[in-house]
């Protein structure tokens, strides 16, 4: 009698699908994880050795989901089904996925994952804006309840010096100075954080190409050797309704930012930043579709963002640079969403990419 052959193993029959860039994971009939490719890997965060001896409904909190799209592909009632999913981790962060779910024979299911990149970025606009609003809040309330102790300690300290007697005047008198300027100091602090909910928003024609021009010839004026501001424009950018001296602040908080950042490198004579606009279409800011959006990029070769920090950046009185007040991201969204944008920033060390977001008439 013929002998029949011996099924190879899982991880030698779909060695192929090593080297695909979405996420597969093989599934067998009592449900067990036979199999995951490197972006599986990737992907879930656990090894092809942890996840070969799990089952599925263990990988996510809400893992039955997906073992009833694989059910259904065992009865064969489709050839492959495909849904959005959210798929949730224990002390992770959820995954947005479209699952594609196929038979691969009678006791095999294939599962694969592709990140829902769209859903991502929607995510992390709906919570740049929920902090930003939040962050409204507590400035103006913080500098409200601020502001009127600090005319009440300047103004005891005044009235306290003039009551000093004669023989001690010059020895006491440094200490009352103490106290009104660092009153000053806080009380300029405070107008700085009211100032984009005090100052009109006075619109007109912007180009942004003037804007941006005029940033760099401050930047450059500041920093004259070792830093290169290059240019990236697209001319066809039309001019939009806007306020540009807000516009011009907040491309040179951004732009200044980087250029502290790059104090190492140009001391060695080659820190770069590149303006680059380009035109987006199609784009969702604030859960508004728009047809054209301005896309504006500051690009720095620095040594990036600490990681500590990232997710806070657009805080108030968050710096990563010591004697930073904390405010220039902060003025430099406030403004921005003030016409209806968004900036987003990636960063890793050798590059940090601040993206400026408004519509386009």
């Amino acid at each position: 009698m013929n002998e029949i052959p011996a099924t190879p193993p899982a991880h030698e029959r779909f060695a192929g699908l090593d080297l695909l860039a979405s996420s597969v994971l093989v599934i067998d009939g009592a449900g067990h994880v036979r199999y995951a490719n490197p972006a599986a890997e990737h992907l879930l965060e656990v090894s092809v050795k942890s996840l070969s001896r799990q089952k599925l409904t263990g990988l996510f909190t809400n893992g039955d989901e997906l073992a009833a799209l694989c059910e259904q592909a065992f009865a064969h009632k489709y050839a492959d089904l495909r849904q959005d999913l959210t798929l949730h981790r224990p002390a992770r962060e959820p995954l947005h996925v479209h699952s594609i779910v196929s038979a691969a024979g009678e006791l095999e299911v294939v599962i694969e994952l592709r990140e829902n990149v769209q859903q991502l970025k929607l995510d992390r606009e709906e919570r740049i804006l929920d902090q930003s609003q939040a962050n409204k809040e507590l400035i103006r309330n913080l500098a409200h309840e601020i502001k009127n102790p600090l005319g009440g300690i300047r103004g005891a300290a005044q009235l306290l010096e003039l009551e000093l007697p004669d023989a001690h005047l010059t020895a006491l008198r440094e200490y009352t100075q103490v106290i009104i300027k660092e009153a000053d100091r806080l009380q300029t602090l405070v107008d700085r954080l009211l100032a984009p909910h005090r100052r009109p928003h006075i619109v007109g024609d912007v180009n942004i190409h003037e804007v941006c021009e005029r940033v760099r010839s401050l930047v450059l004026a500041e920093f004259p050797a070792g830093l290169s501001i290059r240019r990236d424009y697209d001319a066809s950018i039309p001019e939009f309704r806007g306020d540009k001296e807000q516009l011009i602040q907040a491309v040179l908080n951004i732009v200044h930012n980087a250029a502290q950042a790059l104090r190492a490198r140009i001391a060695q004579g080659d820190a770069e930043i590149v303006l680059r606009t380009r035109v987006a279409r199609q784009i969702t800011l604030a859960k508004v579709r728009y047809g054209l959006a301005l896309d504006l990029h500051i690009i720095d070769n620095g040594p990036g963002i600490a990681p500590e920090i990232r997710d806070r950046i657009f805080y108030p009185l968050v710096s990563g640079r010591e004697g930073g007040s904390g405010l220039g991201l902060t003025l430099a969204q406030t403004f921005v969403q003030q016409h209806m944008g968004l900036i987003e920033c990636e960063s890793r060390p050798g590059l940090t990419d601040f993206r400026i977001m408004i519509p386009l008439p």
